[in-house]
């Protein structure tokens, strides 16, 4: 069921939303393109998108329903999966003994209300609501999420008081297995998982104490409590654990590392876990590597301007290295995996040594490193270069033979990409001279050097302010701001004639949407291109600062400078640019 043109003109004249002039007007543009005139007058800023939908709905007679500030009962909320909810912009809100009443922004969408339907087994009755009736529902799922999250835990523990009353020490591998069965241990372990995921944690600590088990989530970069167990539910988490990663149950004096992999709400997950004797028993963290992560873009990662143009003509080479370097969690692979979709052409071999291999990719031949056999990253790209590859990457350069090798494989006519430890992209020269590979091969191979972080990314509602003169005098200490200025204005940022005083900043602000007012993370970045200059300071044993400083007379832009960019754009803060390039 759809809305004619002449249908939509007739109403709105009736109801006098728009003057009959424009709607003319708006009428003969929509024939000219074959466009449909709700979506003119909507771009055209003429009637608003919630405006056209309940005309819409008016016309079709489909009832129109307003969310906003409704609380749903959470049984008839989670009828649809929250993946499914925002994908399609549906959402249950009433249900009677046949039925079942959803609210979305598109009627016509059939494959969403058939994929409820079978799900439910109701008859789907659809309603036309608006986005913020949406958005308001979404975010129900959190927080009711959060308090079942928070009864199950409880629940469950109190029965685990029970469970694990014998020794530790004395409990055999049989004692064990049956634990790591016990319902409420299942229960347990899966609720966190879960949980984890519709949090967006990326790692999960399970730390046991002297009295207690404490649970930690690392969201955005930051480790925040999320749950207290008692002592007693350690053992049977830690072998639930064990078994879905199928590790050994009994070895508690060595570290271990394993991997499994669980389907939540429609989002597949695989987890990289850890195990670490600790001196009250052992500790488990575990990495969340979602599947269906991908899609990213290198402007969407925070690439931009100078630096982004220097990414993509490295990526036109068909010889030499491109690094990205940084700390643990920093984006690194991210960036490398972001790189590899645009290579990523029907006319290229593209082989891969990971550890692990954390996004999987399509058309991309990706090795897992496998050390207790024998399988490094040194005999793994030894053996990369004898399949025939155009593009290598390598997980990251550890030692001397594998950054020996990768140096090797871009001298012989393979493009190289891979990841280096190091605090900024001028260090990075003296950590490959440190891995014994000579000056003449690192100017020889190396195109770009990407050196990067995460910052926090403010939410939408954020409260602005301006610098005053001590503001800005006391942020000079810390980053160029006639640098950051020019860089600014040469991306047209902000206008021509710009002073800092004018320049706005913003703080975040708590809602209902963030608790503390920020939501995700995007990369802050400096981009070092090997330019003849640089050549002859790397020949000659320059330090990182002097090759730093030529690198930003050559148009570099260095993390700092790139975070206050971000910060004056409302991404992000100057507190969270300064924490993170600091750290």
């Amino acid at each position: 069921m759809t809305v004619n043109n002449q249908q939509l003109k007739d109403f709105l004249i009736d109801a006098g939303l728009v003057p009959r002039t424009e709607l003319d007007a708006a009428e003969k543009r929509a024939g000219e393109k074959k466009q449909y005139l709700g979506d003119i007058l909507v771009s055209d800023g003429k009637i608003s998108e919630d405006d056209l939908r309940r005309t819409e709905a008016y016309i079709l007679g489909i009832p129109f329903v307003g969310l906003k500030g409704q609380k749903i009962d959470f049984e008839v909320l989670s009828l649809i999966p929250e993946p499914i909810a925002r994908k399609h912009n549906i959402v249950a809100f009433k249900k009677t003994t046949t039925a079942l009443e959803v609210a979305m922004l598109d009627t016509d969408d059939l494959a969403a209300i058939e994929f409820v339907k079978k799900k439910v087994g109701l008859k789907i009755l659809p309603r036309l609501t608006d986005v913020e009736s949406i958005k308001g529902v979404l975010l129900q799922y959190q927080k009711s999420l959060k308090a079942e999250f928070g009864d199950i835990i409880e629940k469950e523990a109190s029965a685990l008081k029970m469970v694990a009353e014998g020794g530790e020490e004395s409990q055999s591998e049989e004692d064990l297995k049956k634990l790591a069965e016990d319902l409420p241990v299942v229960k347990i372990v899966d609720t966190l998982l879960n949980h984890a995921i519709i949090q967006g944690a990326s790692d999960i600590h399970i730390e046991p104490m002297d009295t207690q088990v404490v649970i930690r989530y690392r969201i955005d970069g930051l480790l925040h409590d999320a749950m207290v167990l008692p002592k007693t539910a350690a053992p049977g988490i830690v072998a639930r654990i064990k078994v879905l990663a199928n590790l050994k149950l009994d070895e508690k004096r060595l570290p271990q590392d394993g991997r499994f992999k669980i389907e939540s709400a429609g989002e597949k997950v695989a987890f990289r876990v850890s195990t670490l004797p600790v001196y009250y028993g052992e500790k488990t963290v575990m990495r969340l590597l979602r599947e269906s992560v991908s899609g990213f873009t290198l402007e969407g990662l925070g690439f931009h301007g100078v630096g982004l143009e220097r990414i993509y003509a490295a990526t036109r080479q068909r010889v030499g290295m491109i690094l990205t370097t940084g700390p643990t969690g920093s984006g690194k692979s991210t960036t490398l995996y972001t790189i590899l979709d645009i290579l990523n052409e029907p006319d290229v071999n593209i082989s891969t040594i990971e550890d692990p291999i954390e996004y999987q990719m399509a058309r991309v031949n990706q090795t897992q490193v496998k050390s207790e056999i024998g399988l490094t990253f040194a005999s793994g790209l030894r053996s990369l270069v004898r399949q025939d590859p155009d593009i290598i990457m390598v997980g990251e350069i550890r030692d001397n033979e594998t950054a020996s090798l990768a140096v090797n494989a871009a001298l012989t006519g393979h493009l190289v990409l891979s990841t280096l430890h190091t605090n900024s992209a001028a260090a990075t020269m003296p950590r490959l001279l440190d891995m014994d590979i000579e000056p003449f091969l690192i100017v020889s191979t190396v195109n770009v050097i990407i050196g990067q972080r995460l910052v926090r990314r403010l939410c939408t509602i954020k409260e602005k302010y301006f610098l005053d003169a001590e503001g800005i005098e006391t942020l000079k200490k810390s980053v160029d701001l006639d640098r950051v200025m020019k860089a600014l204005k040469d991306e047209n940022i902000v206008a021509p004639d710009a002073k800092w005083s004018e320049v706005p900043f913003y703080r975040p602000q708590k809602s209902d949407e963030c608790e503390d007012g920020y939501k995700g993370r995007v990369g802050i970045h400096e981009i070092l291109k090997m330019s003849p200059a640089i050549r002859d300071m790397i020949i000659k044993d320059a330090t990182p600062v002097e090759i730093e400083a030529q690198a930003k007379k050559e148009g570099m832009t260095t993390m700092l400078e790139d975070g206050i960019m971000k910060a004056t754009q409302g991404i992000t803060t100057i507190e969270e640019v300064l924490r993170v390039v600091s750290e």
